[in-house]
């Protein structure tokens, strides 16, 4: 442990964790260090405080995002503890929402065999009020590739099949998961090519680390911060 009246140069925290001095200053200019001490002729000079609470937000940053570890850093360095504790509890809460989000996805995909063309057939306007979408979202995913819902011959309405839905559904907890909607119309493309799961499997388990890592990363941080708020 360093001594706590040792005095550190921007340099010296920059070096320690592979950072410039600029991105140093920066992260006190945003709150998320402490404010630096001065020397007469105006340098800052940093403590190991600050390179504590340096490492606390470079290992909340894999498992909150930028964000949310500024907006805990910031809460602490002002002594609002309980506002940090909320912001870890919504990012949890997000967590677990996204574990259940991709829950659901597997249970879509879990539901994708062919269905009979002249089954569940529906209306833009339907379709994105069961799915919580505005009909331009569904429009945006038709342009993509994502859907392809044929005419009406006589209204020229759009009519979504049992099997756009099923796409629109897939689609929808895809984009839900963080996949850029390119991905997911590349997807369902070649779900429907292949015909069967195979190019859905692969995604699935790279979600399913991903949140694992993320898990990982709460628990470092979540350490990391502890020490932070320790006297």
């Amino acid at each position: 442990m360093l001594p706590q009246n040792l005095q550190l140069r921007p340099i010296d925290l920059a070096r320690r964790h592979g950072l410039s001095t600029q991105a140093v200053r920066n992260y006190e200019a945003a709150g998320i260090l402490p404010p630096a001490g001065r020397t007469e002729h105006g340098y800052r000079t940093y403590t190991p405080r600050h390179e504590l609470a340096l490492r606390t937000f470079l290992a909340l940053l894999p498992g909150h995002g930028h964000r949310t570890a500024t907006a805990i850093m910031r809460a602490v360095n002002r002594g609002a503890a309980e506002d940090a504790f909320r912001l870890l509890d919504e990012s949890h809460a997000q967590l677990l929402d996204d574990r259940r989000t991709l829950q659901a996805v597997e249970a879509a995909v879990g539901d994708l065999e062919p269905v009979p063309p002249e089954r569940g057939a529906t209306f833009v306007g339907p379709l994105s009020r069961r799915l919580g979408l505005r009909p331009a979202t569904l429009r945006k995913w038709e342009r993509a590739g994502v859907v392809q819902p044929p005419r009406d011959p006589h209204t020229g309405y759009r009519v979504y099949r049992a099997a756009d839905v099923r796409d629109a559904r897939l689609a929808h907890q895809l984009r839900r998961g963080g996949y850029p909607l390119e991905r997911v119309a590349a997807l369902i493309a070649q779900f429907r090519t292949a015909g069967g799961l195979e190019p859905v499997e692969p995604m699935l388990r790279d979600w399913h680390a991903r949140l694992t890592a993320r898990s990982r990363a709460m628990l470092s941080g979540a350490a990391a911060l502890d020490a932070y708020l320790s006297p």
